[in-house]
């Protein structure tokens, strides 16, 4: 953020922003490739902002004013999140739309091993995870005011064509395994169970932040992918980035021994899940499964495009999780023949 920025937001937050006090400065989160997040460190205390990057953008993209919306919400559910306090939809005062939350305190976990965990721990955080994830799926619509908030239909069929064109307009290379993994999905697409609940859109550890003594989430964050939809893929999508290898990129668990460090395995964590849903076991998970990896490949993708196209948050990393793609293609095609 430049100072003239900074110095705009300042006098935003003044006017809009109640019990606001500078003077301000800022400091980018290295992480949040999608929408670029800032710290602020005011007189009043500690916010956090998130705004569309600059730049020609994909159409519904970066929604960070769905992130308010959604976010606000949710204020009084079972589902913790941020207080957010402000929307600037004035694309004028900084150049692109952006909104102002506190800042929420807690630990955060980039990889799902937590070596800084001890087994028992590690555990009750996996399971916390399930049951914040059940919370989700079990907002009241109509309560909340979010009944609207994502068009009615068959998810699957509606993500699935939205993510295909996503992947059309943003892709760098021709990949085969893609194409063929599109083809698969459109061809087994499951019929629609009539299963209609808020959707996260990007669920997984790293964006959940947890207290500093004890397994409790006190915040998830990064709603920009949230809607209105079928709950399994939230569920896949956790399984799917278990399945990645290991490290600081793939951030998975492939190859783990789980027992040893206290995990649970991928079937323990789907019966938790249920059980706090009150549901049975779950069919046909395989392909949720790969579908999450084709959904997540289209976006990292477009997270390589912008990269390429000078607006990335953070172009080289933008550039090193576009490289994954090809993986994600061929794993989404593993998942579909598990079926």
């Amino acid at each position: 953020m430049t100072p003239d920025e900074l110095q705009a937001v300042g006098r935003w937050m003044s006017a809009h922003v109640p019990g606001y006090s500078g003077p301000l400065s800022a400091t980018k989160f290295a992480t949040g490739q999608s929408n670029p997040t800032y710290r602020l460190n005011a007189a009043s205390g500690a916010y956090v902002l998130r705004r569309k990057p600059p730049g020609k953008l994909l159409k519904s993209a970066h929604a960070v004013d769905r992130e308010f919306r959604v976010q606000k919400a949710l204020w009084d559910t079972d589902v913790p999140v941020p207080k957010v306090l402000a929307l600037c939809e004035d694309e004028s005062v900084i150049g692109s739309m952006f909104y102002i939350m506190d800042h929420v305190s807690g630990r955060s976990f980039p990889d799902p091993t937590m070596p800084d965990a001890v087994p028992g721990e590690r555990a009750d955080i996996l399971s916390e995870m399930a049951l914040t994830l059940a919370a989700i799926h079990e907002v009241d619509l109509e309560a909340t005011g979010l009944a609207e908030y994502g068009p009615p239909g068959n998810y699957y069929a509606r993500q699935l064509d939205r993510w295909a064109q996503q992947w059309e307009a943003s892709k760098t290379v021709d990949l085969p395994d893609m194409e063929r993994l599109i083809g698969w999905l459109r061809a087994n697409l499951p019929e629609d169970d009539g299963q209609r609940t808020l959707v996260h859109g990007d669920y997984r550890i790293d964006n959940l932040l947890f207290a500093s003594e004890g397994s409790r989430v006190t915040a998830v964050l990064d709603w920009e992918l949230s809607t209105i939809g079928h709950p399994y893929a939230d569920l896949a999508a956790v399984l799917m980035q278990w399945k990645l290898p290991p490290g600081e990129e793939g951030r998975g668990l492939a190859g783990i021994d789980r027992s040893e460090l206290g995990l649970p395995s991928d079937e323990a964590f789907v019966a938790t899940y249920c059980e706090a849903r009150g549901i049975g076991p779950i069919d046909g998970l395989s392909y949720y499964v790969a579908f999450a990896f084709f959904r997540m490949g289209a976006i990292l993708e477009g997270v390589k495009r912008r990269a390429l196209d000078g607006n990335a948050s953070n172009p080289e990393s933008g550039l090193r999780l576009g490289a994954w793609v090809p993986r994600f293609a061929a794993l989404g095609l593993r998942s579909a023949e598990e079926r």
